[in-house]
């Protein structure tokens, strides 16, 4: 009775063990989810290590064993052998199927997984709004969320600033949107009840940033630790799903949050060829779930297919061509994306954008590619120039003496020319410039202290060199006496301030421009006649004549 006592509970340690390891670790139940492998794999070897270890346990005691027990042992080494020959085989066919799988012997199949359309820029990007540019990236993001956190006395000391800062459109403006999580497992257990109070939400042209409280609060988080996981959620209500790794968060035109969760679809063996194959929008509020196929996901949903396995899918697509072996020996042909991306918005989706050079490392493009998040659309153009990080170098090259990095930069249409548009950064991260680099000639650099001044900048830098960069922009002369008269020093750079006689404006001096140093031969009561961009406030002086 005991020994059936003792088996009894060893039978439900083994059980809790098993919930217990599910719980923390949600594996799908799908034979295309290698945790699902790894999972069955482990309960095999337990169960026959735990056989094994009962019948040396009886031999190294030297235990008399009644004949129905010897028996028994008899049938343990032989589940034994049997357990550990199951491990072995399904050890193998999880290694044969990963060879299978891979790109090693399905070169053609990897390479197919995308299919690219070659576009023309000049009419697929239209010449840029700049009132829409995102002109943050993710770590000035996060250090603006963090800045309007800290002011939110009421939730600051239980809630921190997720790190997910999502890059979507909302009512065709760029934001980035991230929810509140509890500031430790205390907090969790103090606050989980009434679940998370709001979002961050930072417009990406403005810089504006909003703590947006809900009415009804979050209830399903990455952030949640016990069925409110949305991850936990998720697997108990699609327990065969095999969700990607990343799922994002949004917001739809009214501000409601929601997760996007992506779910694979394996098309090559086991395991490989992955893409997606619908989509699990879940109510972060309320936690009820709508599943879409892939072609039917809303129009608002903006993230679905994750940046790098995008560009995963356009580098197989760029370097097996000619099969394997040639993307690792001779390289013919072979093209694969840069060391980097951004986002573009672009026919109300986010389109991720990235170079594309050859794998042989130089520094130069061959054209860009833009690749839908939502559909997977690609477009590749065929257009030569630097690569970003070399018109990183040349942009940082021009404010060497400040010190400043670049952020990785976003495609813009200027005038017709495919330019690359980058912030510079102090080493606080704080954005302090911007850059404008011609693509195909990245000797030309233009930088401003605001987006205004850089683009008319790199507008006159176009037309310096013979091509139509715009009408010059609101270019007037005038003359007058001077009134005033007024050195300033904005950001370490020199500037002369002054007014004329009967007029309202206020006129700025950069003496960084050598052209305009002449001003510092006027005084109060002299007569200056000059040229300005009207429309800045205070407007810029262009010309001393």
């Amino acid at each position: 009775m005991k020994k059936t006592i003792k088996r009894a509970v060893l039978g439900l340690l083994l059980l809790f063990a098993a919930f217990l390891y599910y719980y923390i670790t949600i594996p799908a139940f799908n034979l295309h989810s290698i945790g699902t492998w790894w999972f069955i794999i482990g309960a095999v070897l337990a169960f026959s290590i735990l056989s094994f270890l009962r019948k040396a346990f009886h031999e190294r005691e030297n235990i008399e064993l009644k004949p129905g027990h010897i028996q028994m042992d008899v049938h343990a080494g032989i589940c034994t052998k049997i357990g550990f020959g199951i491990a072995g085989v399904l050890l193998l066919v999880l290694l044969v199927g990963s060879i299978a799988s891979s790109p090693i012997v399905n070169a053609k199949k990897y390479q197919q997984l995308m299919s690219i359309e070659e576009r023309d820029f000049a009419n697929d990007i239209s010449q840029v709004d700049f009132s829409t540019i995102p002109i943050l990236d993710k770590d000035s993001a996060a250090l603006l969320g963090d800045r309007k956190m800290g002011s939110m006395v009421d939730m600051v000391s239980q809630f921190e600033v997720s790190n997910d800062y999502s890059q979507i459109n909302v009512n065709n403006r760029p934001v980035r949107v991230s929810p509140l999580v509890y500031a430790s497992g205390i907090k969790w257990l103090t606050n989980q009840k009434d679940g998370i109070p709001a979002y961050i939400k930072i417009d990406m042209a403005t810089q504006d940033t909003e703590c947006v409280k809900l009415q009804d609060t979050i209830k399903y988080s990455k952030g949640e630790y016990l069925n409110r996981n949305i991850y936990r959620h998720l697997r108990f209500r699609y327990p065969t799903y095999i969700f990607t790794e990343q799922i994002f968060f949004e917001i739809d035109d009214e501000g409601t949050p929601f997760w996007i969760c992506p779910v694979k679809k394996f098309n090559i063996g086991l395991f490989g060829g992955v893409t997606i194959g619908n989509v699990v929008i879940c109510n972060a509020i309320t936690g009820d779930c709508t599943d879409y196929a892939i072609e039917d996901v809303p129009q608002w949903v903006d993230k679905v297919y994750q940046a790098e396995l995008l560009m995963s899918l356009y580098d197989y697509n760029g370097t097996l061509k000619h099969g394997y072996f040639n993307s690792v020996l001779g390289q013919k042909d072979c093209l694969m994306t840069t060391n980097g991306y951004n986002y573009i918005a672009l026919d109300d989706d986010v389109w991720v954008y990235s170079g594309v050079t050859s794998v042989s490392g130089d520094q130069s493009n061959v054209g860009f590619v833009l690749m839908n998040q939502r559909t997977m659309e690609t477009r590749f153009y065929k257009i030569e120039g630097a690569t970003e990080e070399s018109a990183m170098s040349s942009a940082e090259g021009q404010v060497q003496n400040l010190g400043y990095n670049a952020t990785f930069p976003l495609l813009l249409n200027i005038a017709g020319e495919p330019t690359y548009f980058m912030a510079l950064k102090d080493d606080a991260g704080l954005v302090k410039m911007y850059a404008m680099v011609n693509i195909q000639k990245y000797q030309w650099v233009a930088t401003g202290d605001t987006i205004r001044d850089c683009e008319k900048a790199y507008s006159q830098l176009l037309r310096n060199n013979g091509i139509n960069g715009g009408p010059a922009q609101d270019n007037q002369s005038l003359s007058g006496k001077i009134e005033n008269l007024m050195p300033v020093n904005i950001e370490g750079t020199s500037h002369i301030y002054f007014a004329l006689e009967g007029k309202e404006m206020i006129f700025d001096v950069d003496l960084s421009n050598t052209s305009l140093l002449d001003i510092i031969r006027y005084q109060t009561g002299d007569t200056i006649r000059f040229s300005y961009l009207e429309g800045d406030t205070p407007a810029k002086v262009t010309e001393i004549q």
